[in-house]
């Protein structure tokens, strides 16, 4: 279930997954690997964006992906998603993807209960369980969906809410985020913020890029894709 932060509520500090504050400091078993990317390159023509990236994230872990524009950020999560492929490199998956794209992912003509049955019912959910959960989620980010809207005339942080949703609603082991929060306003950047951590303590793994820095204390590792000095000058 999604619930967001109460008004006064302090943000969630707990400590990663698999550390324990027992008796002697006895660390728990490290959980799983579910995504590791090894050697990540990528080329388009000469233009190389991606060289040697390497990314290893566990079960109950959420990664940030950060760097300048033009840094390879959207291209490195679609090679994590399967989308394209590397020049070389390999990604390991271990359990199903939910992939949130920076743009687009909704169908102009379909309304948001809609959106929920149709991709609900590709992850083998009952419409009504879709519709109910694709509609408790909405309620997790602030928003209560009018049934006779057309994705189409959303407003732009809307129609990334759906987006989002559509993500995370097949219950998906691994969730790729691309700048997911593009269009919210600052309570529902903190709603989404509380929603990312009520996941991650669910045990799922979480990808997502940002620009947004004050975020970076509240994930569990930061890939930075920002080009040193001699890759700028390639």
């Amino acid at each position: 279930m999604w619930t967001s932060q109460q008004p006064g509520e302090p943000p969630d500090r707990r400590p990663p997954a698999g550390m324990s504050h027992g008796r002697g400091n006895v660390a728990a078993p490290s959980p799983p690997v579910r995504l590791r990317a090894s050697g990540i390159t990528k080329r388009f023509g000469r233009r190389e964006v991606l060289s040697g990236v390497n990314l290893e994230v566990h079960a109950g872990e959420v990664a940030a992906v950060v760097g300048a524009n033009g840094a390879g950020k959207s291209t490195f999560l679609k090679i994590c998603a399967g989308l394209i492929s590397p020049n070389s490199g390999q990604v390991e998956v271990q359990g199903s993807i939910g992939y949130c794209p920076q743009a687009g992912g909704t169908f102009d003509f379909l309304r948001p209960d809609e959106h929920f049955i149709l991709f609900g019912r590709g992850n083998g959910l009952k419409r009504d369980v879709a519709r109910s959960r694709g509609r408790e989620m909405a309620a997790g980010l602030g928003w209560s969906p009018d049934p006779k809207v057309q994705a189409r005339h959303l407003s732009g942080g809307t129609r990334q809410k759906l987006n989002v949703i559509l993500a995370v609603l097949g219950g998906h082991d691994i969730l790729l985020l691309d700048e997911p929060y593009q269009g919210f306003d600052r309570g529902t950047y903190t709603d989404f913020w509380e929603v990312i951590w009520r996941l991650r303590d669910t045990g799922r793994t979480i990808v997502v890029i940002t620009h947004m820095l004050n975020a970076m204390d509240r994930v569990d590792q930061v890939l930075d894709l920002t080009p040193t000095g001699s890759e700028r000058n390639r």
